[in-house]
């Protein structure tokens, strides 16, 4: 005989949504994409990472993919889920709910969004895209309260994005420009990695990473001393992995 349920209560009304946390370096900078929320008849001035519901015909990355082109015009960004996130206090907020009903035309009782995440380099083609769309690149130690839990979302991508950098230190190489200093270099794995780094350290540990290629180059026109370029070799970087 079939065993009965433990409970009677109700089963949730469950709505599927994707979020996606987003983060770009500009060169000085980690920054994260942000949407404006908006809706007619009512103006709301925060801002929340990109996301929506999904449609029953997509699975969950197709979903994750058309959203954050849809919402910020970026496409290809390599998205990659890291968590679901399903407390039954995420719609608790009236006003987040009232704002989510205008913008989907539907009933929402109970939301659970899968979060993606993806790391990017800014230039031309991350921020043109965002002509005609809400978004912007705001750097994350100007991230101010986000709509629903969205902070809580971005606090955890942080601490996602530092564990894929530990295992696979090439996903900041993508980041940093196709040539680059050791002080861009160390900026960008001091705001990773949330520390100081010992510059005379640093250096050494450069110094026998074969593939951080020293260039004849360096830079023109800067009041100090001119810095010498860098570049990535990524083939280098898979033999001494091995």
């Amino acid at each position: 005989m079939p065993t009965q349920p433990a409970t009677t209560a109700p089963l949730a009304n469950n709505h599927i949504s994707v979020d996606c946390v987003v983060m770009g370096w500009d060169g000085e900078r980690l920054n994260v994409l942000l949407v404006s929320r908006h809706s007619e008849g009512e103006e709301y001035r925060d801002m929340k990472l990109p996301g929506s519901l999904i449609y029953q015909d997509e699975d969950l990355d197709q979903a994750a993919s058309r959203v954050l082109r849809e919402l910020t015009g970026v496409e290809n960004a390599g998205l990659m889920q890291y968590k679901a996130y399903g407390s039954k206090d995420r719609t608790r907020d009236p006003r987040d709910v009232k704002w989510l009903e205008r913008a989907q035309q539907a009933h929402v009782e109970r939301i659970v969004t899968i979060a993606y995440i993806a790391l990017v380099k800014i230039d031309r083609s991350t921020t043109g895209c965002l002509e005609g769309h809400n978004a912007l690149w705001m750097p994350l130690d100007g991230v101010g309260t986000l709509a629903f839990d969205h902070n809580l979302i971005l606090s955890e991508a942080i601490m996602q994005m530092r564990s894929m950098a530990v295992a696979d230190p090439a996903l900041l190489f993508e980041l940093l420009p196709r040539k680059f200093t050791l002080a861009q270099m160390r900026t960008l794995f001091e705001i990773v990695f949330g520390r100081k780094v010992d510059v005379r350290n640093f250096h050494k540990k450069v110094a026998s990473m074969s593939y951080v290629v020293p260039l004849d180059e360096y830079q023109q026109g800067v009041a100090h001393r001119a810095a010498r370029f860098y570049r990535f070799d990524r083939k280098a970087y898979n033999r001494q992995r091995r």
